[in-house]
Protein backbone atom coordinates (compact mmCIF):
# COMPACT_ATOMS: atom_id res chain seq x y z
CA UNK A 1 0.00 0.00 0.00
CA UNK A 2 1.22 3.52 -1.10
CA UNK A 3 2.14 5.24 2.37
CA UNK A 4 0.76 8.69 3.40
CA UNK A 5 2.92 11.64 3.04
CA UNK A 6 2.80 15.21 4.36
CA UNK A 7 3.11 16.86 0.90
CA UNK A 8 3.37 20.40 1.78
CA UNK A 9 2.79 22.90 4.81
CA UNK A 10 1.26 26.75 4.38
CA UNK A 11 1.00 29.28 6.99
CA UNK A 12 -1.21 32.61 6.99
CA UNK A 13 0.37 34.89 9.34
CA UNK A 14 -2.12 37.93 8.59
CA UNK A 15 -5.50 36.25 8.21
CA UNK A 16 -7.00 36.25 4.67
CA UNK A 17 -3.67 37.88 3.43
CA UNK A 18 -1.36 35.67 1.36
CA UNK A 19 0.34 33.22 2.87
CA UNK A 20 3.36 30.80 2.19
CA UNK A 21 4.82 26.86 1.77
CA UNK A 22 7.22 26.08 3.78
CA UNK A 23 9.32 22.98 4.04
CA UNK A 24 9.42 22.68 8.14
CA UNK A 25 6.98 24.71 10.95
CA UNK A 26 6.88 24.46 14.33
CA UNK A 27 2.82 23.65 15.96
CA UNK A 28 2.59 25.43 18.84
CA UNK A 29 -0.77 25.87 21.14
CA UNK A 30 -3.04 27.72 18.23
CA UNK A 31 -1.30 26.37 15.12
CA UNK A 32 1.05 26.90 13.42
CA UNK A 33 3.52 29.27 14.60
CA UNK A 34 2.73 32.86 13.13
CA UNK A 35 -0.52 31.43 11.42
CA UNK A 36 -3.02 33.90 11.34
CA UNK A 37 -1.12 35.73 14.80
CA UNK A 38 -2.24 39.21 12.83
CA UNK A 39 -5.38 40.34 11.28
CA UNK A 40 -6.67 43.72 9.34
CA UNK A 41 -9.89 45.52 11.38
CA UNK A 42 -11.82 48.30 10.56
CA UNK A 43 -12.78 51.19 12.77
CA UNK A 44 -14.67 49.10 14.79
CA UNK A 45 -12.70 46.40 15.35
CA UNK A 46 -14.17 43.64 12.77
CA UNK A 47 -12.02 41.60 11.03
CA UNK A 48 -11.78 42.09 7.00
CA UNK A 49 -11.72 39.47 4.40
CA UNK A 50 -11.09 38.42 1.04
CA UNK A 51 -15.23 38.03 0.99
CA UNK A 52 -15.53 41.53 0.80
CA UNK A 53 -12.11 42.89 0.13
CA UNK A 54 -10.49 40.76 -2.17
CA UNK A 55 -7.79 42.94 -3.04
CA UNK A 56 -6.36 41.64 0.42
CA UNK A 57 -5.21 38.13 -1.64
CA UNK A 58 -2.84 40.62 -3.42
CA UNK A 59 -0.67 41.16 -0.07
CA UNK A 60 2.30 38.94 0.27
CA UNK A 61 3.66 38.54 3.62
CA UNK A 62 6.49 37.45 5.26
CA UNK A 63 8.16 36.72 9.10
CA UNK A 64 11.81 37.03 9.41
CA UNK A 65 13.84 34.84 11.66
CA UNK A 66 13.22 37.68 14.24
CA UNK A 67 9.45 37.04 14.30
CA UNK A 68 8.81 40.50 12.65
CA UNK A 69 6.06 40.77 9.46
CA UNK A 70 7.06 41.90 5.87
CA UNK A 71 4.06 42.86 3.66
CA UNK A 72 4.33 43.80 -0.09
CA UNK A 73 1.71 44.29 -2.46
CA UNK A 74 1.53 46.09 -6.38
CA UNK A 75 2.19 49.52 -6.39
CA UNK A 76 2.57 50.09 -2.87
CA UNK A 77 6.65 50.24 -0.94
CA UNK A 78 7.71 47.31 0.85
CA UNK A 79 6.33 47.68 4.44
CA UNK A 80 8.51 45.90 7.16
CA UNK A 81 7.35 46.15 11.22
CA UNK A 82 10.06 46.16 13.03
CA UNK A 83 8.93 45.20 16.80
CA UNK A 84 5.10 45.59 18.33
CA UNK A 85 3.63 49.00 19.30
CA UNK A 86 3.13 49.74 23.29
CA UNK A 87 -0.64 50.55 22.23
CA UNK A 88 -3.39 49.94 24.81
CA UNK A 89 -5.60 46.50 24.08
CA UNK A 90 -8.16 46.16 21.60
CA UNK A 91 -11.11 44.27 21.42
CA UNK A 92 -11.75 42.69 17.97
CA UNK A 93 -14.33 40.52 16.93
CA UNK A 94 -13.33 37.40 14.43
CA UNK A 95 -17.13 35.96 13.24
CA UNK A 96 -18.98 35.72 17.05
CA UNK A 97 -15.67 36.37 19.12
CA UNK A 98 -14.45 39.09 20.79
CA UNK A 99 -10.98 38.64 21.34
CA UNK A 100 -8.09 40.77 23.60
CA UNK A 101 -5.85 42.01 20.52
CA UNK A 102 -2.84 44.89 20.48
CA UNK A 103 -2.04 47.12 17.69
CA UNK A 104 0.61 46.72 15.41
CA UNK A 105 2.98 49.85 14.25
CA UNK A 106 0.84 52.42 12.45
CA UNK A 107 2.67 53.15 9.55
CA UNK A 108 0.97 49.42 8.89
CA UNK A 109 -2.63 50.86 9.10
CA UNK A 110 -1.71 53.77 7.38
CA UNK A 111 -0.55 51.32 4.32
CA UNK A 112 -3.08 48.78 4.60
CA UNK A 113 -5.75 51.91 4.34
CA UNK A 114 -4.21 52.94 1.04
CA UNK A 115 -4.49 49.44 -0.82
CA UNK A 116 -7.97 48.42 0.54
CA UNK A 117 -8.80 52.18 0.15
CA UNK A 118 -11.11 51.57 3.18
CA UNK A 119 -10.01 53.11 6.82
CA UNK A 120 -8.12 49.51 8.43
CA UNK A 121 -5.55 48.81 11.23
CA UNK A 122 -3.59 45.91 12.06
CA UNK A 123 -4.15 44.17 14.72
CA UNK A 124 -2.24 41.11 16.35
CA UNK A 125 -3.13 38.41 19.11
CA UNK A 126 -1.93 39.27 22.44
CA UNK A 127 0.39 36.98 23.85
CA UNK A 128 -1.69 35.86 26.78
CA UNK A 129 -5.05 35.99 25.08
CA UNK A 130 -6.49 32.28 24.42
CA UNK A 131 -9.53 32.04 22.29
CA UNK A 132 -11.06 28.45 22.52
CA UNK A 133 -11.99 26.31 19.82
CA UNK A 134 -15.65 25.61 19.14
CA UNK A 135 -16.35 23.65 22.35
CA UNK A 136 -18.87 21.37 20.00
CA UNK A 137 -15.37 20.16 18.76
CA UNK A 138 -12.98 20.51 20.68
CA UNK A 139 -11.99 20.11 24.33
CA UNK A 140 -11.81 23.59 26.66
CA UNK A 141 -7.99 23.61 26.27
CA UNK A 142 -7.90 24.17 23.15
CA UNK A 143 -7.08 27.33 21.08
CA UNK A 144 -6.80 29.06 17.79
CA UNK A 145 -5.51 32.09 16.79
CA UNK A 146 -7.39 34.23 13.88
CA UNK A 147 -8.05 31.44 12.05
CA UNK A 148 -11.86 31.13 10.79
CA UNK A 149 -12.51 28.43 13.41
CA UNK A 150 -9.92 26.13 13.63
CA UNK A 151 -6.21 25.46 13.91
CA UNK A 152 -5.65 23.35 10.64
CA UNK A 153 -7.04 22.71 6.74
CA UNK A 154 -6.25 19.91 5.90
CA UNK A 155 -6.70 18.57 2.20
CA UNK A 156 -5.40 15.52 0.23
CA UNK A 157 -3.68 16.60 -3.52
CA UNK A 158 -5.72 13.43 -4.68
CA UNK A 159 -8.66 15.81 -3.75
CA UNK A 160 -7.72 18.74 -5.43
CA UNK A 161 -7.12 16.66 -8.69
CA UNK A 162 -10.39 14.91 -8.77
CA UNK A 163 -11.86 18.70 -8.96
CA UNK A 164 -9.59 20.19 -11.88
CA UNK A 165 -10.57 17.23 -13.63
CA UNK A 166 -13.88 18.30 -13.55
CA UNK A 167 -12.92 22.10 -14.13
CA UNK A 168 -12.04 23.70 -17.27
CA UNK A 169 -9.57 24.73 -16.20
CA UNK A 170 -7.20 23.43 -13.23
CA UNK A 171 -6.67 25.42 -9.45
CA UNK A 172 -4.06 25.69 -7.57
CA UNK A 173 -3.84 24.52 -4.35
CA UNK A 174 -3.30 27.75 -2.98
CA UNK A 175 -6.60 29.16 -3.37
CA UNK A 176 -7.70 26.71 -0.88
CA UNK A 177 -5.24 27.89 1.85
CA UNK A 178 -4.69 24.59 3.47
CA UNK A 179 -2.24 24.37 6.06
CA UNK A 180 -1.38 20.57 5.39
CA UNK A 181 -1.81 18.81 2.35
CA UNK A 182 -1.29 15.04 1.92
CA UNK A 183 -0.26 12.47 -0.95
CA UNK A 184 -1.08 9.02 -1.45
CA UNK A 185 -4.93 8.39 -0.31
CA UNK A 186 -8.05 8.30 -2.74
CA UNK A 187 -9.93 11.39 -3.58
CA UNK A 188 -11.78 12.83 -0.11
CA UNK A 189 -10.45 9.67 2.00
CA UNK A 190 -9.53 12.89 4.55
CA UNK A 191 -13.67 12.86 5.10
CA UNK A 192 -13.54 9.27 6.49
CA UNK A 193 -10.34 9.94 8.88
CA UNK A 194 -11.09 10.64 12.77
CA UNK A 195 -7.50 10.73 14.42
CA UNK A 196 -4.49 11.03 12.11
CA UNK A 197 -0.37 11.28 13.60
CA UNK A 198 2.28 13.10 11.58
CA UNK A 199 5.56 13.00 12.61
CA UNK A 200 4.90 13.16 17.03
CA UNK A 201 1.69 14.57 16.55
CA UNK A 202 -1.37 13.82 16.52
CA UNK A 203 -4.37 15.72 14.97
CA UNK A 204 -8.26 14.87 15.68
CA UNK A 205 -10.36 15.62 12.26
CA UNK A 206 -13.41 17.18 13.64
CA UNK A 207 -15.46 18.95 11.00
CA UNK A 208 -15.55 19.42 7.05
CA UNK A 209 -14.14 22.97 5.87
CA UNK A 210 -17.87 24.54 4.54
CA UNK A 211 -16.55 26.62 1.70
CA UNK A 212 -16.85 30.45 1.33
CA UNK A 213 -16.62 32.34 -1.65
CA UNK A 214 -12.58 32.82 -0.90
CA UNK A 215 -11.92 29.71 -3.25
CA UNK A 216 -13.30 31.94 -6.01
CA UNK A 217 -10.66 34.54 -6.25
CA UNK A 218 -8.04 34.37 -8.30
CA UNK A 219 -4.92 35.12 -5.50
CA UNK A 220 -3.03 36.61 -8.91
CA UNK A 221 -5.11 39.35 -9.89
CA UNK A 222 -7.72 39.96 -7.02
CA UNK A 223 -10.88 39.21 -9.56
CA UNK A 224 -13.55 36.19 -8.54
CA UNK A 225 -15.35 34.50 -10.82
CA UNK A 226 -17.51 31.73 -10.00
CA UNK A 227 -15.37 28.42 -10.35
CA UNK A 228 -14.62 26.49 -8.14
CA UNK A 229 -17.80 26.52 -6.00
CA UNK A 230 -20.37 26.32 -8.64
CA UNK A 231 -18.41 22.90 -9.50
CA UNK A 232 -17.89 21.76 -6.02
CA UNK A 233 -21.71 22.65 -5.25
CA UNK A 234 -22.58 19.74 -8.03
CA UNK A 235 -21.37 16.55 -5.42
CA UNK A 236 -20.16 18.09 -2.55
CA UNK A 237 -23.03 19.71 -0.85
CA UNK A 238 -24.02 18.63 2.62
CA UNK A 239 -25.84 20.50 4.64
CA UNK A 240 -26.99 23.41 2.08
CA UNK A 241 -23.14 23.91 2.01
CA UNK A 242 -19.93 23.31 0.05
CA UNK A 243 -17.39 20.91 1.82
CA UNK A 244 -13.71 20.65 0.78
CA UNK A 245 -11.12 19.72 3.20
CA UNK A 246 -11.33 18.94 6.90
CA UNK A 247 -10.29 21.19 9.52
CA UNK A 248 -8.52 19.89 12.37
CA UNK A 249 -7.21 20.71 16.13
CA UNK A 250 -4.09 19.15 17.84
CA UNK A 251 -3.16 17.44 20.43
CA UNK A 252 0.51 17.90 21.02
CA UNK A 253 3.24 20.42 19.93
CA UNK A 254 6.64 20.08 17.69
CA UNK A 255 7.71 20.39 14.11
CA UNK A 256 6.43 19.27 10.81
CA UNK A 257 8.29 18.53 8.06
CA UNK A 258 7.63 18.28 4.33
CA UNK A 259 7.74 14.30 3.46
CA UNK A 260 6.36 12.98 6.77
CA UNK A 261 4.27 9.64 6.76
CA UNK A 262 1.09 10.46 8.19
CA UNK A 263 -0.68 7.61 10.08
CA UNK A 264 -4.44 6.90 9.97
CA UNK A 265 -5.18 6.07 13.69
CA UNK A 266 -9.03 5.80 13.19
Amino acid sequence: MRPLILEALYRYPVKSLAGEGFETLEVMARGFRHDRHWMVVDPAGRFLTQRQWPRMALIATQVDASGELHLRAPGMADLHLAGRSGGARLAVQVWGDTVDAMPSDATADVWLSEFLETPCRLVHLADDSVRPVDPDYATPADQVGFADGFPFLLISQASLDDLNSRLDAPLPMRRFRPNLVVSGCPPYAEDGWRLIRIGDIRFRVVKPCARCAIPTIDPDTGISGKEPLRTLARFRRQGGQVMFGQNLVHDDRGRLEVGMTVEVLE
